[in-house]
């Protein structure tokens, strides 16, 4: 079932998607993680949003878990990161790789990516909808994208078994991780993981689809990345290092998850700038989608 939110007469209402194609106002709002935020705040954040771009946000996170459960886009990624900045690097390290048919070690993700799912914490309240202008940082000279899939808990969960942490899962949205990678090099090296490289904003398809629709073809989704009209990646979600499951059951080890938190799977192979050579901006039309959830647009603005 698909859902949405929509502003009608100063209100939000959640409405889904009959099988005749009319949008109907439904009360269930149970997939989208229930009422989480004071009803006024999120009213002024959808005002807000609509204002600019005509559309609102299916629903307000209460928090963002980014994960990466894609080896092969952490080894693209590294390898385009490289090509970027360190071009005399990436050609040693492509010789390197020319002779031993295998990817450059340090292009691999460390060891604890084998061992239990990884991610990072970003900035749930810096969530923008579909059709909103976003803008180079003035900090930065490298905006990218990522394409990921998302999804929100309807149910919280405490040192779920991974059976458990599924039945758990409300409705899955298509998720933009904007990134500022020349920031997040420096920031990455820290060892906090980024800060500045990502907050500044991130986006969620208009669109919502209940968990019962999208997780028996969790491992067959496909999508692509449009940048100006053409088209410049094709993404598959196939090839996960650990299940949706066993990724929730790792984050709620001793630690309580709450209805309207939001997770990522982390970057479909292919669904970022750094690895295909499309750098974001000024004046860019950027379209993600997921052809069996939604859409993401953005026209990249200038600061």
């Amino acid at each position: 079932m698909k859902l949405r939110r929509v502003l009608i007469d100063g209100r939000l209402e959640v409405q889904s998607l009959d099988a005749d194609g009319t949008w109907r106002a439904t009360q269930d709002t149970a997939p989208l993680g229930g009422r989480v935020f004071d009803s006024d705040w999120e009213l002024a954040v959808a005002q807000r949003h609509h204002d600019l771009t005509g559309n609102v946000l299916p629903f307000q996170p209460a928090s963002f878990r980014d994960f990466m459960l894609y080896e092969r886009h952490a080894i693209d990624a590294a390898r385009g990161l490289v090509r970027r900045f360190h071009p005399g690097q990436s050609r040693a390290a492509g010789a390197v790789e020319r002779l031993t048919r295998k990817p450059f070690p340090l292009f691999k993700p460390k060891s604890l990516f084998y061992r239990q799912p990884i991610y990072y914490m970003s900035n749930h309240l810096t969530f923008v909808p579909s059709g909103d202008p976003v803008a180079v940082p003035s900090y930065s000279r490298a905006l990218d994208f990522e394409l990921e899939v998302g999804f929100v808990l309807r149910a919280p969960l405490l040192d779920a078994d991974p059976a458990e942490a599924v039945d758990a899962i409300g409705a899955f949205v298509v998720v933009n991780d904007f990134s500022a990678r020349d920031v997040q090099r420096g920031e990455m090296a820290t060892g906090l993981g980024p800060q500045k490289a990502k907050h500044f904003a991130s986006s969620m398809s208009v669109l919502a689809v209940t968990a019962e629709e999208i997780l028996p073809q969790i491992d067959h989704l496909s999508g692509s990345v449009t940048v100006n009209g053409a088209t410049v990646a094709t993404v598959f979600s196939r090839g996960m290092q650990w299940t949706l499951g066993e990724m929730l059951a790792h984050a709620s080890r001793g630690e309580r998850l709450y209805p309207g938190e939001l997770f990522a799977m982390g970057t479909l192979p292919g669904g970022s700038g750094m690895e295909t050579g499309h750098w974001l901006r000024p004046g860019d039309q950027l379209t993600l989608s997921i052809d069996q959830i939604g859409e993401i647009h953005h026209p990249i603005a200038t600061a």
